[in-house]
């Protein structure tokens, strides 16, 4: 017989919009990976300020055009604060960072400083929006982390470093880590495209002093380069960044982070696919490391989940009422009963 309770739709809709979380994750992972192929063409042609406002003035185009089809309000007042300081870390500093860095730095150090930023988030979460901490969440990281280090050890070229790359990647790691625990309170008050547009367009301003070098650098660059800075803004930045929004606000900031080690191993897959960038085996064993951490770190015990399953038969019963006397109902109790246990 069909259950039509309140709590079955309940938990059928927990159920969809968990898929519907984890779907857009895998969205965002799938572009921000995207983004590391696109930019090897654009910041061949862009100073990484012009490149970080002409990115970040495309997404905000594409997504004020989607908020007016919408018609999307403004976000309410108490959104504001993780909107700014999630604009002016992640969307502005970040990307302005992140491009300087990676031109004074091999790809093995930036890999090593860079990936410590899903560290942060589990550090920053913990500390400041009491998320959990749980081992595997923990282990998972660890071993992504070690994957996306081998990764970018293997791709390096054996390049050299300087003091102000690393210093420049470890500041965008700390902005990025600040920006997504900060975003994360005003998705409880504000949309997922609320949050990324106003982020977005917070970011532009914050780059505005990079739009003399922008408009030099548009007139001397390939158009190829130039496509591939708009690509960078309508996909990997306003697309990508409002699932990222979704998906954040259906689950916590730490686990979120954890997720973004699976972007080295896309990138090393699309590079063999569009680039005829063969891996080796210690690339391929990277990938596949920051893959097993990543499903690792968002797999939950068989404890949790038959509490969980348990939680939902109770929940059922209390809104169903008590079970019918009979041998019907008291097979049905027993069968809670024994699912419980």
């Amino acid at each position: 017989m069909m259950n039509d309770s309140p709590a079955g739709s309940s938990g059928a809709n927990h159920r969809r919009e968990g898929l519907l979380a984890a779907a857009a994750a895998v969205v965002t992972v799938g572009l921000w990976a995207s983004a590391f192929v696109s930019i090897r063409s654009a910041g061949a042609a862009y100073a990484p300020g012009a490149l970080a406002l002409g990115r970040l003035l495309s997404g905000v185009l594409v997504l004020g055009a989607v908020c007016a089809v919408r018609r999307e309000g403004l976000p309410p007042r108490g959104a504001w604060r993780g909107i700014a300081v999630s604009g002016v870390l992640w969307f502005g500093f970040y990307m302005v960072a992140l491009n300087w860095g990676e031109q004074q730095v091999d790809a093995g150090t930036a890999a090593l400083v860079v990936n410590v930023g899903p560290i942060l988030i589990a550090l920053l979460g913990s500390r400041l929006l009491g998320d959990a901490m749980p081992p595997r969440l923990l282990a998972g990281m660890a071993v992504s982390f070690a994957g996306a280090v081998a990764v970018g050890l293997s791709m390096s070229g054996g390049g050299g470093s300087s003091v102000l790359g690393v210093v420049l990647c470890l500041l965008a790691a700390v902005a990025y880590a600040g920006g997504v625990v900060a975003q994360k309170p005003a998705l409880g008050r504000a949309s997922a495209l609320q949050v990324t547009t106003y982020g977005c367009l917070i970011g532009a301003v914050v780059c505005l002093p990079f739009a003399g070098q922008l408009v030099h650098d548009a007139a001397d660059a390939p158009v190829s380069a130039t496509l591939n800075m708009v690509y960078l803004g309508v996909f990997p930045t306003a697309l990508a960044f409002t699932t990222w929004a979704y998906a954040l606000a259906r689950t916590s900031a730490s686990r979120m982070g954890a997720t973004t080690y699976a972007v080295p191993a896309l990138v090393v897959l699309m590079s063999w696919l569009l680039l005829d960038e063969v891996p080796g085996l210690l690339t391929l064993a990277g990938g596949v490391l920051c893959l097993a951490g990543v499903a690792v770190s968002r797999s939950r015990p068989r404890t949790a989940a038959t509490a969980a399953a348990a939680a939902a038969v109770r929940e059922e019963a209390a809104v169903s009422g008590p079970a019918p006397s009979g041998p019907s109902g008291g097979k049905r109790a027993e069968e809670c009963h024994a699912d419980e246990a």
